[in-house]
């Protein structure tokens, strides 16, 4: 299986208001002159969920105002690989053969799908093909695309660290994929260079990194939230989808009551899901992977007759697929300056952050 980085498209954040428009057709056509019909299954989250999903999606809808293609999206009723086959099959079967699965969880479902429906073309984000023996194949009617969530980790980890100075920071994870977990990593390798080199004195200890489990228990995330800020947590870090909005509710809620606490939000840019009063938001900033910008490309790329199929990506930061948000109105210019020299010597290949756990908390 081939690996290859695949360079970035600027994009714009789009409207959530488009959401109305899904299934609307429009006059876009691929490279053998047909509509170019775009589907998407979600995952156990919703399509608004604030983070994956809803970044798959408002890619899905750029090519719809910029491609002009038909869009579509449908919500499993369950979590299981008959539950997506389910979905993947009801797209194909209206004519969407251009389908987008958000997330690890559609390993399996995509294995036997890109065999089943030869004629279709699937994107795969966060994992690839896999049998049931583990196994991993990615057809020539298929892409993955992976992440260097380890890399945004790092950032929002180096700008935590310098705009508090000091203090309890947390992690609070959703389940423990392979894309989580490099979060949590890639914070923590953050967190020790800023105090390392950057003149900081903050800390994470082992009962402030909880992987909540699901994606999707916003209850469960208030709960964490609460006993982490109750220790005397400053910021935590958020990459658990739906379970993300209880952790961001728990500090506004906090942050009405006169507390200053903090969250990192993770995937897009959650800096207006954290707004509270007058304006303003406990969101620091927010570790991104630009899921809209890779899902656009590939629909463009397939549109264009160049879908690189039977390949593996992997969007970084010397491609702009990772960073932090362009405007962080919770971070100095100063902290601003220092994160922009750090993701440089990142690009330069002047620091070196691991996706692998080694002697990381989990």
């Amino acid at each position: 299986m081939k690996k290859k980085l695949l360079s970035l498209l600027t994009v714009s954040v789009i409207s959530l208001g488009l959401f109305a428009g899904c299934g609307n057709t429009s006059p876009g056509t691929s490279s053998k002159g047909d509509v170019l019909k775009v589907g998407m299954s979600t995952d156990s989250g919703t399509i608004d969920d604030k983070s994956f999903n809803q970044g798959c999606w408002e890619g899905i809808l750029k090519s719809q105002k910029e491609l002009g293609t038909d869009v579509k999206y449908l919500q499993p009723a369950g979590e299981t690989e008959a539950d997506y086959l389910k979905e993947i099959g009801n797209l194909y079967d209206a004519g969407y053969k251009f389908i987008v699965l958000p997330g690890f969880k559609f390993e399996s479902a995509v294995h036997k799908a890109q065999d089943k429906y030869k004629d279709a073309n699937f994107v795969i984000i966060d994992g690839e093909p896999r049998d049931d023996s583990g196994n991993t194949s990615v057809a020539d009617n298929t892409i993955a695309i992976y992440f260097a969530e380890e890399q945004a980790g790092f950032l929002v980890g180096v700008a935590a660290s310098v705009e508090l100075k000091e203090g309890e920071l947390g992690f609070i994870g959703g389940m423990e994929s392979s894309a989580v977990q490099k979060f949590n990593w890639g914070f923590q390798q953050g967190v020790a260079y800023a105090n390392e080199n950057l003149g900081t004195n903050t800390t994470i200890k082992p009962e402030n990194v909880v992987y909540e489990g699901t994606f999707t228990n916003v209850a469960g995330g208030t709960q964490i939230a609460a006993q982490m800020y109750d220790r005397g947590v400053k910021a935590i870090f958020a990459a658990a989808g739906g379970v993300s909005a209880g952790v961001i509710t728990e500090a506004k809620t906090r942050a009405n009551g006169g507390e200053e606490v903090w969250v990192i939000g993770v995937d897009s840019d959650q800096y207006n899901d954290g707004v509270y009063e007058d304006g303003k938001s406990i969101v620091l900033t927010s570790a991104i992977k630009k899921v809209d910008t890779a899902t656009f490309d590939m629909a463009k790329a397939y549109k264009e007759g160049k879908f690189p199929g039977g390949e593996s990506l992997t969007f970084d930061v010397t491609n702009d697929g990772v960073g932090i948000p362009a405007e962080n109105p919770n971070l100095s210019d100063e902290t601003i300056k220092v994160v922009s020299e750090v993701q440089e010597k990142l690009k330069a290949g002047e620091i070196k952050v691991s996706g692998e756990q080694g002697n990381l908390i989990k």
